[in-house]
């Protein structure tokens, strides 16, 4: 006569489910290929560091005043 409700029910998707690994042989190996192509483009191309870092310069630079300080007062 009247219609009851129905208790709410919850299917959550499974994290290892089979429908989430659907890919195909093809889209692999394409993924593969993609992969394997960008690490032989870009190994040639790793940043090149400068000469001397930004420490060694600042430690040269104070041993040059300080060479500059002592010969300005050997001389004057």
């Amino acid at each position: 006569m009247f219609k009851q409700r129905k208790h709410k029910t919850f299917n959550p998707p499974s994290f290892f489910s089979e429908e989430k690994n659907t890919d195909t042989v093809e889209e692999s190996f394409k993924k593969r290929d993609f992969v394997s192509k960008w690490r032989r483009e870009n190994a040639g191309s790793r940043k090149v560091k400068g000469a001397m870092s930004l420490p060694i310069l600042i430690l040269a630079l104070v041993l040059l005043l300080i060479c500059m300080y002592i010969l300005d007062s050997k001389f004057n």
